[in-house]
């Protein structure tokens, strides 16, 4: 199949010609939801870890469950859905993140614990493959980019309230009423749902065809790439951030907390302009995103030690990567229109396996070289990213605009 799409293919799979918004900002809100529950543990884990009699690291492993079930949900669900209306499987992986963490709030040992979040991984990583295929149904081709900011927007907000809710939520009611409340917004999500989201029927029943031929889309090998070098970069990095900050510039914890909470503010001006630029152009929308986390990354390498320089780069770090999802989302629907169920549970797995591998990579490193050596690969990761997208992701929207 030829990379090159018109303007027709692109909207092949979205029949409405009028934005559904409502049916949009339901979809965020059902991000938010599941992105709240993920981070729980985060801020749950010392009360969990003490009631459940098991370590700090074993509730930990409570999130790396959550990730790894996640990277394999997208695929599994785009092939095992067939002709399901998209409707009813939305609806489906709400009830799921309700029914996940009800059992998180119930659970009398690990097991349980361990199962609940897989459950969450399967909804997460299911509900992020069909994001973009869904804002492709939703609105018309010109409106998907401003769709999957707000989608995503969703994410923004759970990433920057999530854990810092959770722990005062955690303190008053205990984390058990916590999950409760959690499985609460979930309920809400699907309510909202049923009301707002209209029926949405396969136009196809992908196969693992359909994943060859998004994979032999040489604009989706290009994203993927992207996101595999940048992803892991930045989670190598961000991971660690929090030692590198008291180590090389020693800002006070209140400091760092505050720096860590600017970060999370910046993703929603990230979130804003990645979206607006890739109107225009998702491949500047990424390569820049990704070159201004390489930039943040050189600036902390070099004037780290610096406590204002270290603030203001932590926080352009949160624009630069606020902007990034929506960019490489937007990149892939439009990579591949007709097969975007497909190249959306690709994107997915990616980025949960480019976690992973960036958490390893940044702890492997921080042992042999200190944090100052994690920043160092943030920065190689992030530029080598942008270059694939500068270099050859503009070379195949222009093809795409001039076929």
């Amino acid at each position: 199949m030829s990379d090159t799409t018109d303007s027709s293919a692109l909207t092949q799979p979205a029949a409405a010609s009028h934005a559904a918004w409502l049916a949009v900002l339901s979809l965020a809100f059902g991000a938010f939801g599941l992105v709240t529950a993920e981070f729980l543990p985060v801020s749950l884990l010392t009360p969990m870890a003490v009631e459940l009699g098991v370590s700090n690291g074993m509730v930990g492993q409570a999130v790396t469950a959550t990730a790894v079930i996640a990277a394999i949900a997208g695929p599994l669900l785009i092939l095992g859905t067939g002709r399901l209306d998209r409707q009813k499987i939305v609806w489906g992986l709400m009830g799921m993140l309700v029914l996940s963490n009800v059992l998180s709030a119930y659970a009398p040992n690990i097991t349980i614990l361990l199962i609940a979040r897989a459950l969450l991984g399967f909804a997460l990583g299911s509900f992020w493959a069909m994001m973009a295929a869904l804002a492709l149904r939703l609105v018309p081709a010109d409106k998907v980019p401003r769709a999957i900011s707000i989608i995503i927007m969703g994410i923004s907000v759970a990433t920057v309230f999530a854990a810092p809710l959770g722990a005062f939520l955690g303190e008053v009611w205990g984390w058990r009423a916590t999950f409760l409340a959690a499985a609460g917004i979930g309920a809400v999500a699907l309510v909202v749902q049923m009301l707002t989201l209209p029926r949405l029927p396969a136009t196809s029943a992908p196969g693992l065809a359909s994943f060859k031929a998004a994979l032999s889309r040489r604009s989706v090998a290009i994203g993927l790439a992207t996101a595999l070098l940048v992803i892991s970069g930045h989670f190598a990095g961000f991971t660690f951030i929090r030692p590198f900050l008291e180590e090389v510039p020693r800002l006070e914890v209140s400091t760092v907390s505050l720096a860590l909470l600017v970060f999370g503010l910046g993703g929603f001006l990230g979130n804003f302009a990645g979206g607006a630029i890739a109107e225009r152009s998702p491949a500047w929308a990424v390569a820049s995103a990704s070159l201004l986390i390489a930039g943040v990354a050189l600036a902390l390498s070099v004037f780290g030690t610096i406590a204002g320089v270290a603030f203001t780069a932590t926080a352009l770090w949160g624009v630069a990567f606020g902007a990034f999802p929506v960019s490489i989302s937007i990149w892939t629907a439009r990579a591949a229109p007709d097969h975007a169920e497909s190249a959306g549970a690709l994107l997915s797995s990616i980025f949960q396996v480019a976690i992973a591998m960036g958490a390893v990579l940044g702890g492997l490193i921080i042992d042999r070289s200190g944090s100052e050596g994690v920043i160092v690969y943030v920065f190689f990761a992030a530029l080598a990213g942008a270059s694939v997208m500068f270099i050859s992701g503009r070379a195949e929207e222009r093809k795409r605009r001039d076929a």
